[in-house]
Parts: structure tokens; C-alpha cells; sequence
């Protein structure tokens, strides 16, 4: 069998606007806040920023529950 690469296609802003509209604010600030917090995590790594890394660990969760619940696949991963 044959397989096929099909070239990467960049979605128009037009319709990333129309699939991002289609998705409910709260869920698109929990999105950023995750990123956020999985990046502030990767820069928490020695002992004395332990109670920041605790904070953004928290904060990563609360987002992660609201992505859940409107669909699991949004679940942020963090680096532990």
C-alpha cells in the first residue's frame, strides 16, 4: 500500500475565528491559563521555587478541570 503525505495546509484566519467563536470563552481563558502554567512549571525546578511550582500545579489542575469537562481531549499535560 501506498501511503500518502499530504503537505501541511494553514488554516485560513477565517475559519480559525468561526472553530474558535464555536468554543465557549471560559474554556479558551483555561486553555491559555494551563499553557501558562505548564510553562511557569518547567522554570520552577529547583528547591526554593518549590511553593511557586506548588501554585502553578494547582492552577494547572483547576484549568485541566475545566477543559475536562468540555471535552477530556483538552486536558493540558504538564513536564513533572
Amino acid at each position: 500500500m501506498i501511503a500518502l503525505r499530504l503537505p501541511s495546509v494553514p488554516i485560513p484566519d477565517a475559519v480559525a475565528a468561526l472553530i474558535g467563536s464555536q468554543i465557549p470563552e471560559h474554556v479558551l481563558d483555561a486553555e491559555i491559563e494551563a499553557t501558562n502554567q505548564v510553562y511557569v512549571i518547567g522554570l520552577c525546578r529547583k528547591a526554593q521555587y518549590q511553593e511557586a511550582r506548588e501554585y502553578a500545579l494547582a492552577s494547572l489542575a483547576r484549568a485541566n478541570k475545566t477543559l475536562a469537562q468540555f471535552n477530556p481531549k483538552l486536558v493540558v499535560r504538564g513536564a513533572a
